[in-house]
């Protein structure tokens, strides 16, 4: 028994209170997953972006090589203007085509619409394939999902974890039914999950969030944002929350599917060099300062919403990463980039324990 157990270990029949940060886009990969759930904490697949075929051949890999469970990650469809993004997204264009230049890429000018248009069947497809391969957790950002949806994942026993930013959309995700929900601090690298409130509004430290949270939800409080170590584990669990979820700790980690660039530029980066952007995806998200984010910071204003712009952006991401510059690239991080360390899953989860285990006795 370690002195770690709570509820939480318990709901989710995982040894430590460790969650590890889906991150869409290829981070999350098989081994990453099923390294975490190996070693005592939650693996997470980030399948925001995956076709349902995707996330069924995923999920079914790592079936393969862990018995443990593990969660998935959706991201919940956002409603959006669609005559006033096809405008931004011809001014968009005209910014991004002197960037296409310096990477050898075609010219775009328009943009596709159809590619969004179904993204509520897509999900409807991908909640499919969560009751179809019974999967034990599912979490969702960027809102939360209907009750059509709610009530059919939990007649499949599926336990349901949402995100939220602040004490009102901490107390809606437990309104709508969700079993645990993860409150993620300012510190938080990527992407927020914030859905209710905007932006600037939602910029709530973490722990400032956490007690907040916990004094206005009776669900078990997840902390996310800035964590990286024994140290911030049992910060959170002073202040009411029942476990931690980490995204960069993990995406430096040997087993994670970042781009070495990308691994070197956390690895390399300083605490005051990750700002908040909406330039790669049209939604706020912080990352490393780069180029891409300088060049663009004028038009950040006029930009299309999310996820038009991270359509846009596409090419150029993948150039970047293709030609090995961190320049154009999407370097999410959360705020403690001087703690990343490149190490296996294991060692890193081993070092959380030995570390939080000190500070309890």
């Amino acid at each position: 028994m370690n002195m770690l157990t709570n509820e939480i270990t318990e709901f989710l029949q995982i040894e430590y209170p460790i969650i590890q940060a889906p991150m869409a886009g290829g981070i999350t990969t098989s081994t990453l997953v099923a390294e975490v759930s190996k070693a005592g904490g939650l693996g997470m697949i980030g399948a925001g972006y995956m076709t349902p075929n995707q996330m069924r051949e995923q999920i079914r890999e790592i079936k393969l090589v862990t018995s443990r469970p593990f969660g998935i990650n959706l991201f919940v469809p956002t409603e959006f203007n669609v005559v006033e993004n096809k405008v931004k997204s011809k001014a968009a264009n005209q910014f991004l085509n002197p960037i296409r230049d310096q990477l050898n890429l075609p010219h775009k000018n328009d943009f596709d619409i159809s590619a969004i248009n179904n993204a509520h069947e897509t999900f409807n497809d991908q909640i499919k394939i969560v009751i179809e391969e019974k999967v034990s957790i599912c979490s969702f950002t960027f809102g939360i999902p209907s009750k059509d949806v709610i009530t059919e994942l939990k007649q499949h026993n599926i336990t349901l974890v949402g995100t939220a930013t602040t004490v009102r959309e901490a107390m809606e995700n437990e309104k709508a039914g969700m079993d645990i929900v993860v409150v993620q601090g300012s510190e938080a690298g990527g992407h927020r999950g914030n859905f209710m409130d905007s932006y600037q509004e939602s910029l709530i430290g973490l722990m400032s969030l956490i007690p907040q949270v916990v004094d206005n939800v009776r669900i078990p409080v997840i902390a996310a944002g800035g964590i990286m170590d024994g140290r911030g584990l049992m910060a959170s669990i002073c202040l009411g929350a029942k476990g931690v979820q980490m995204g960069t700790a993990f995406l430096t980690c040997v087993e994670s599917g970042a781009h070495q660039v990308y691994k070197e530029a956390v690895l390399n980066a300083k605490e005051d060099q990750t700002v908040l952007t909406r330039s790669f995806s049209g939604k706020w998200a912080r990352g490393i300062k780069n180029e891409f984010i300088l060049e663009m910071r004028k038009h950040e204003a006029s930009l299309p919403d999310f996820p038009v712009q991270n359509i846009l952006t596409q090419d150029i991401r993948k150039a970047s990463a293709t030609q090995g510059q961190q320049d154009f690239m999407s370097l999410w991080s959360g705020q403690s980039p001087r703690l990343a360390k490149n190490q296996t899953v294991e060692t890193l989860i081993k070092n959380i324990i030995a570390e939080a285990e000190k500070i309890l006795f």
